[in-house]
């Protein structure tokens, strides 16, 4: 049976209600600095708060700022952030309300020294001891397993996988059942929407097979700022929590930390309302990625194994001007049609609308078209797979509204694959929010579902927003999907009071300096606890090295070393224009 558990006043797990969470960017020694920050957070509503603790002044100083809040009636529970020493987790666990540890460095780097014998007693040891602290002080345990710090153990047993993050987590679940403690929680986190999915999906069914049921922290890592930000987060987290999966979550945004709690309240409330719609779905097994198998279709570039196109609604419109194209980023040339843009969309649908304007140069699909059909789930029968093996050129514009299941649409595609059927489908999502935030984060849990299995020839959204502002969530969905890049990917971490730069400003000037460079992934890291491996196949690495410093890096290989602030976005772009592709 399912049973929650308890961090202070929460409770989390067990069916209840999905909590939300961010963490302080303070310096944790900066006691009153940090508290006054807890208090933002739980203005925000924030259910809880994660705090780093490097060493073990930092774990000291962790009493005086729950002090300091108990003292002004604010009792948020707080999560002592703790890596590479088990020493530190067991001093914090005296002072907070939970504990967050990474297996991949719980015990120091040494366990690749070690044999398994030695290996499974130095641990349990530690662990052990870890364990009898939070019992004696009612503290909760997160095992916290990151993609990009597993240790050296796991990394030589199971390769840089969701098999060994699943593994690594399991070996702690293990322990913790053995000892009798069951107030822990998990998370598996990447900076890779994918891989977290896929992990965590991993990670329940392997909790299933041996009755366990620890609750799910969700979240991933170093998603950056902005649209960017918010939409890789929700293709990841949404999806998860679309099938039930997840107790708490955080969005880590390379922004002020009480923007986190907005958007994850936003995507809670999403959820909730399809949950509300019995829409969710039983756990997706699909735990590697392969791309639904299509014929090219009679849309140019639709199908086929093309790029998953982005489909511009313009049927609301009536008619079409001239003016409508170039807003999605095209310019007329006096005879065709041409991108005058980033990331302008590869057809655009009309519906039952008239072109007022040339369509040379553009792939314009409309109503009469007899090579598409709009269809939903309602459409599945006999009649409807004859007609498509007759003709299997037709692009599907398959229809799922506002809150309607993903689930449903997941069924519509397996009922294809049965039936051996090969048309292309176009996932088209209607939704009726005035929030754009809201809408990204909607979409890009609904959207992110269905690609992260591999279902999906295009996207088409269709809101109360503009068009242009549609396509351009659609490229972001595809990108964070790993479906498509189209633009500039950034890793950048929230940043925390491990932080010793202003990583927010450094990021708007590295993205200011590198939006151009699209298709390569580079990394703004805060600090080197995760940095090198959440960036590890970043193609460059900009990471804070001390007061005001930066290291950069090409791949995981060190170029310059803590440099000044000031001097290292051009120094990060000379690096990228000497050594790309080179």
């Amino acid at each position: 049976m399912r049973q929650p558990i308890q961090i202070g006043a929460l409770q989390m797990g067990g069916g209840l209600p999905v909590s939300v969470q961010s963490m302080t960017l303070t310096p944790t020694m900066d006691a009153e600095a940090t508290a006054r920050q807890c208090i933002v957070l739980a203005n925000a509503g924030a259910d809880l708060v994660r705090i780093t603790a490097q060493n073990l002044r930092e774990a000291e100083a962790l009493k005086e700022i729950r002090e300091r809040l108990r003292a002004q009636n604010i009792h948020i529970p707080l999560v002592a952030d703790v890596h590479f020493n088990a020493d530190i987790a067991l001093a914090a666990a005296k002072y907070v309300e939970k504990v967050r540890i990474n297996p991949g460095n719980f015990l120091g780097g040494t366990d690749v020294s070690l044999s398994e014998d030695e290996y499974n007693n130095v641990l349990q040891k530690k662990f052990y001891a870890l364990l009898s602290v939070c019992r004696e002080h009612h503290t909760a345990l997160r095992i916290g397993v990151n993609h990009g710090s597993l240790s050296e153990r796991i990394l030589r047993l199971y390769g840089n996988t969701p098999a060994g993050m699943t593994e690594a987590a399991m070996e702690y679940l293990r322990l913790c059942r053995a000892a009798g403690f069951a107030n822990a929680a998990v998370s598996m986190k990447s900076s890779s929407a994918r891989i977290m999915v896929y992990a965590v999906r991993l990670l329940a069914m392997a909790m299933e097979r041996e009755g366990m049921y620890f609750p799910l922290h969700l979240g991933v890592t170093e998603a950056g700022d902005g649209d960017d930000g918010r939409i890789k987060s929700a293709v990841g987290i949404g999806a998860l929590l679309l099938e039930g999966l997840g107790d708490t979550i955080r969005i880590s945004l390379t922004e002020p930390p009480e923007n986190e709690i907005t958007a994850a309240k936003k995507l809670v409330e999403y959820v909730e309302q399809c949950a509300a719609g019995d829409s969710l779905q039983p756990i997706s097994s699909v735990t590697s990625y392969s791309r639904r198998h299509t014929l090219p279709s009679a849309v140019s570039g639709v199908g086929g194994g093309s790029p998953v196109s982005v489909w511009a609604d313009l049927s609301r419109l009536a008619p079409v001007y001239s003016s409508d194209i170039e807003r999605l980023g095209f310019a007329y040339n006096g005879s065709a049609w041409q991108p005058a843009a980033p990331c302008v969309p590869d057809v655009i649908y009309i519906g039952s609308s008239v072109l007022e304007c040339p369509a040379s140069g553009l792939c314009i699909v409309d109503d009469n078209c007899e090579y598409v059909l709009r269809c939903d789930a309602s459409f599945l029968s006999r009649d409807f797979f004859v007609f498509l093996q007759k003709n299997p050129r037709c692009v599907l514009l398959f229809e799922n509204g506002d809150g309607q299941s993903v689930y449903a649409a997941r069924l519509f595609f397996k009922v294809l694959e049965k039936q051996q059927i090969t048309n292309a489908v176009v996932i088209c999502r209607r939704y009726d929010t005035a929030n754009f935030e809201a809408l990204q984060l909607q979409a890009s849990a609904d959207c992110g579902a269905l690609l992260l299995d591999g279902y999906g020839d295009g996207i088409m959204l269709s809101t109360a927003f503009e068009a242009e502002r549609e396509v351009q969530a659609a490229f972001g969905i595809l990108q964070a999907a790993q479906a498509r890049i189209s633009k500039t990917e950034y890793i950048a971490c929230p940043g925390c009071g491990r932080t010793l730069y202003d990583i927010q400003a450094a990021l708007r000037e590295v993205r200011a300096k590198t939006s151009h460079l699209a298709g390569l992934k580079i990394a703004v890291m805060g600090c080197i606890v995760n940095g090198l491996g959440e960036m590890a196949d970043a193609d460059y690495g900009f990471v804070g090295s001390g007061r005001d410093r930066i290291s950069l890096y090409k791949g995981r290989r060190r170029i310059h070393k803590d440099l000044p602030l000031q001097d290292a976005a051009n120094a990060l772009l000379s690096l990228i224009n000497e050594t790309h592709k080179k």
